[in-house]
């Protein structure tokens, strides 16, 4: 067992400001002590900024830190994978950014060398620990709407918004380095959420396009999935509509009502026998620090993984055989 964790960050972006990288710090047993970005200026800002007492500006370097005992893997997916198998060989348990990879075979390697290694491993679908989405699993296990009926999901947003990120960083829409365009960034979010919820699928199938033709990657998808328990998935990303049709809902159908929810805000409404209760349930300054606290928890033998990359390949899966296209 690890007594305490001593993080190394690889890839201190935008996601470590305030999403991850300050909670490192906030959770019992775990600090901060390296991280590491292919710009060494970038880098050593960061350090400087968060008060971080090392910095590298290559990886390998940060991994064999002896200090260093646990890595959080925060790159484009691109890098997933090589990071995560070398500091899974260092003999260090690793923490990596969604999407696990840029796809399923590659999701399913590194699960395969966490397991032949006998080095932890956990994927950062950190929704499922958030207060807001625990309640929402919370009232289905109680069955609050009824037997569940299907499920209507859609994310739309116009060229000029990005949800989560700088419009800068375009890397997100370049194929080779996301494995997708933006249904890859902010998909896997929804789609773990959905087996977080719901467990495994019989079916799923979708189709993908590039409609607008503003960059590389797809900008629509569709996407249905037909959950061995028969409740039915539809649902639907688009990233070109003009701004006044932006949508972030996800609607659960019951025999007895409806839970009405966004996946990237606050927003949740349970309607029951027509009656409609509206939660507030804000997320924390940093949103992965309830899923922090598990993973640091997991790696000094506390509790279970809170997200698997077995977990993991199956939402990469779904997103595989979404936006596979037809010959």
């Amino acid at each position: 067992m690890i007594d305490h964790i001593n993080w190394g960050i690889i890839g201190c972006g935008n996601v470590t400001e305030v999403k991850s990288g300050p909670a490192f710090n906030k959770v019992p047993n775990s600090k901060l002590v390296a991280v590491m970005r292919r710009d060494a200026a970038k880098a050593e800002d960061y350090a400087s900024r968060h008060k971080v007492p090392k910095w590298y500006s290559n990886a390998l370097e940060l991994i064999n830190d002896a200090e260093v005992n646990a890595v959080y893997v925060a790159t484009p997916p691109s890098t997933h994978k090589e990071y995560t198998l070398a500091a899974l060989a260092a003999g260090k348990p690793v923490y990596v950014e969604k999407p696990a990879a840029m796809n399923e075979a590659e999701c399913n390697e590194m699960f395969a060398a966490s397991e032949k290694q006998g080095v932890k491993l956990s994927i950062a679908h950190y929704r499922r620990q958030l207060p807001l989405f625990k309640k929402v699993k919370s009232l289905l296990e109680e069955k609050a709407i009824g037997d569940i009926r299907f499920i209507d999901l859609k994310l739309t947003q116009s060229a000029k918004k990005n949800i989560v990120a700088p419009s800068e960083e375009n890397w997100r829409i370049d194929p080779a380095i996301s494995g997708g365009g933006i249904f890859h960034d902010l998909a896997p979010h929804q789609l773990d959420l959905m087996y977080y919820f719901f467990g495994d699928a019989k079916t799923v199938y979708g189709t993908a396009q590039n409609q607008a033709g503003l960059y590389a990657a797809d900008d629509i998808v569709t996407g249905n999935i037909a959950f061995k328990s028969g409740v039915l998935l539809n649902g639907l990303w688009c990233f070109t509509v003009q701004e006044s049709d932006v949508k972030d809902t996800c609607e659960i159908v019951g025999s007895k009502g409806h839970i009405l929810f966004s996946v990237f805000s606050d927003t949740l409404k349970v309607t029951i026998d027509g009656q409609q209760q509206d939660y507030n349930i804000p997320y924390p300054p940093h949103v992965q620090q309830p899923m922090i606290e598990k993973v640091v928890a997991y790696f000094r033998d506390e509790q279970p993984n809170p997200c698997s990359a077995h977990e993991a390949s199956i939402v990469m899966h779904w997103m595989d055989s979404m936006t596979r296209h037809s010959e």
